[in-house]
């Protein structure tokens, strides 16, 4: 079957230059992408262009870079298409992120999540390879929480803390989503092969490298930025001072997204990197529904961390004040109470009576002294034996 002509310009461009390439999305945009394919084949662009696809100008493998995809069930996306994120890449269009590298040219995508879908509502989770097994179990907590609010998790499919994010998400049941930094048939790492493969089918893998496409330094860094681009915040779960995640922090902070990073042991050089970030103004993270607060809709705020209880929980404002002019020594009268605590002496009497009540306080001759947790447990103790 021949693959449609529009398809085949966008996959020929998508090889030709190493992307970004703003020239040549400049040209699209003003020819289309046949138009622009045809000339970049006979060398009919201006020097801008011709100096960025010049090498790999007469190198088309379309036809069998679209058939691979297809075979493997995957799709190109390209921005005429109704998947294309349209809002997530208009971050793009400042001026100053437009010197850095714009949006793809095009995305070759595996698995059923749509990428439209999963921008409006996802968040990246990103981390060093050489976590450690605090960061490991605080990203993939962060993951399951998330994926269980309806939060895509967005990574970049590592070792480390990537995985560890990937891992929790798919174990949950919820949307991850892995950017590649190389053609989606090229599992790296090697050994997250699996892992790769098993977010192809039940989640979503994309990458702006066509098929056959090695990963190389370069390209995780250009990578990095759509990682941040296709989610409402980049959380740093552990990270050196100079790291990929430090690099997808700063992009995420250039397309106008929330950077949050998440405290470690101050001795461990795996959080140095989040503390730095912290320091210049990242949201501090310890929970997914502070992320959740990041990226979720308007007025959707994280629940009241929970607080532990205490039998001083309940009490009143007055009882909490008598309780506190209690001295932690000895036994006073009401008429001390009420001095200490500057209520009247008819306002102390209710609540010693609660506290007496609460096991709190005792009278004793007409005086009143706290008990401590100890001495309610002595006498419990001792209540308990009458009883026998």
């Amino acid at each position: 079957m021949t693959a449609d002509p529009v398809a085949l310009a966008w996959a020929y461009l998508s090889r030709v230059a190493e992307p970004p390439c703003a020239v040549l999305a400049d040209l699209v945009a003003r020819v289309g992408p046949v138009e622009a394919a045809e000339r970049v084949r006979r060398g009919a662009v201006d020097d801008g262009v011709a100096r960025h696809t010049q090498a790999r100008r007469e190198i088309d493998m379309a036809a069998s870079d679209l058939e691979l995809l297809a075979a493997r069930g995957g799709r190109l996306i390209t921005p005429d298409c109704d998947e294309w994120p349209l809002l997530a890449f208009a971050a793009f269009g400042g001026a100053e992120v437009k010197v850095r590298g714009g949006p793809p040219l095009v995305l070759w995508a595996l698995g059923p999540q749509r990428l439209d879908e999963v921008a409006h509502r996802a968040a990246a989770l990103v981390g060093t390879r050489a976590s450690t097994v605090y960061g490991e179990q605080v990203a993939a907590d962060l993951a399951a929480g998330l994926v269980e609010r309806d939060v895509a998790v967005v990574s970049g499919g590592a070792y480390g803390i990537d995985g560890a994010a990937h891992r929790a998400a798919l174990a949950s049941d919820g949307s991850t989503v892995a950017v590649l930094a190389g053609g989606v048939d090229i599992p790296y790492p090697a050994g997250h092969a699996t892992l790769l493969h098993r977010i192809g089918r039940r989640g979503l893998l994309f990458s702006e490298y066509p098929p056959g496409v090695r990963p190389a330094r370069h390209r995780f860094l250009t990578r990095n930025r759509l990682v941040a681009a296709v989610a409402g915040a980049a959380v740093v779960v552990e990270a050196g001072l100079r790291s990929g995640a430090a690099n997808t922090a700063a992009w995420a902070r250039a397309l106008g997204r929330v950077v949050a990073a998440v405290p470690g042991p101050v001795t461990s050089s795996a959080s140095a990197g989040c503390h730095a970030l912290l320091r210049n103004g990242a949201e501090l993270i310890t929970r997914a529904d502070d992320v959740v607060e990041l990226v979720g809709r308007i007025g959707e705020l994280a629940a009241e961390q929970p607080r532990p209880a205490t039998e001083l929980d309940g009490l009143s404002d007055d009882e909490r004040r008598v309780y506190e002019a209690l001295p932690g020594r000895g036994a006073v009268t009401v008429d001390e109470v009420a001095i200490s605590s500057g209520l009247a002496p008819e306002r102390v009497l209710g609540p010693l009576a609660i506290l007496e009540l609460a096991g709190l306080a005792q009278r004793q001759d007409g005086r009143w002294r706290i008990v401590r947790a100890a001495g309610r447990r002595s006498e419990a103790r001792s209540f308990t034996a009458r009883l026998v």
